[in-house]
């Protein structure tokens, strides 16, 4: 349990830290829903986020690290210990063709800098709604694209606290997997390496882009994004469609009629809707082709 000297300790230090009890975690996810975090925090600066890890080990509490919460279902009997959110840490700067972001940037926003600083090879990234971080735990990607494709290196942070300068190479970026996955890291920067490009040429690869992603997925329900990582020789998608599971609903939770890679909260879904909706879908596509389809979306907390 979390107590409250371990909360008054953090603000006695920093006043003007983000710091909360029993938060509801459906107001820091795009499914919009999950119970309460026992404890949230959602520090602006490297300092404040060193401190929370270093209270949290000395305490010896549970730390859950989020950003958007875009990839991400939080179960409905919430998250013990800290939640920390990197929904602060945003900022976002270009140095020649280098562009520096924040875990917490969004990387919608990184692909605008990128636009106006008339730099290529982003594009592919200018729908994808996550965070710096998250794209770099799971090597997000669209449309032909990846994070590994324009990552020079970044700054991680493990969890008792310590900076550390990894490379590309050293991140080891595969389909949907990292390091930063792997070994628990915190992504505190990421350093894109860009190439020099022309502002329409580059505006026009984003509208592509946009007006796909507007076309074939179902933006006018809350997600999260793709359910499934694509596996080899298949696509997810294809074959939920091709068992017939579009419209397939448990609860609030339904399998998209747009996009049956996706599962959309269409009425107050819970988790565990959700949770019911993906073992059903693996079990028929499991019958139905022998393919086990591994989940992309990531699930955390306690159920009820």
């Amino acid at each position: 349990m979390v107590n409250h000297t371990f909360m008054n300790s953090l603000l006695k230090h920093f006043p003007s830290l983000d710091i909360k009890t029993a938060e509801p975690l459906k107001n820091h996810t795009y499914t919009k829903l999950g119970g309460p975090a026992e404890l949230f925090a959602a520090p602006v600066t490297v300092q404040e986020l060193t401190a929370l890890l270093h209270a949290a080990k000395e305490s010896e509490i549970p730390i859950t690290i989020i950003g958007k919460g875009t990839n991400l279902i939080v179960k409905d009997g919430g998250i013990r210990g800290i939640t920390i959110s990197l929904k602060n840490m945003t900022a976002i700067r270009t140095e020649q063709q280098t562009i520096y972001a924040q875990a917490g940037a969004g990387l919608i926003e990184v692909t605008h800098e990128a636009l106006q600083q008339e730099l290529t090879g982003i594009e592919f990234a200018c729908g994808i709604p996550g965070t710096v971080g998250g794209a770099l735990y799971m090597n997000a990607g669209a449309y032909g694209g990846q994070i590994s494709n324009v990552l020079s290196k970044a700054l991680v942070m493990d969890k008792e606290g310590t900076l550390l300068t990894l490379s590309k190479e050293e991140l080891q970026l595969g389909y949907r997997k990292s390091l930063i996955a792997s070994d628990h890291y915190i992504v505190v920067e990421a350093v894109f390496e860009l190439q020099p490009s022309n502002h329409a040429s580059i505006k026009e690869k984003m509208h592509e882009f946009t007006a796909a992603r507007e076309r074939m997925q179902p933006l006018e329900y809350p997600s999260c994004g793709s359910v499934f990582k694509r596996p080899p020789g298949y696509y997810a998608g294809k074959l939920i469609q091709d068992c017939g599971l579009q419209g397939t609903r448990i609860g609030g939770a339904e399998v998209s009629r747009k996009h049956a890679g996706f599962i959309v909260n269409v009425d107050q879904a819970t988790a565990q809707d959700y949770a019911d909706l993906i073992t059903l879908i693996q079990e028929k596509v499991k019958q139905g082709y022998g393919v086990e389809l591994e989940t992309e979306v990531i699930l955390l907390g306690e159920d009820v």
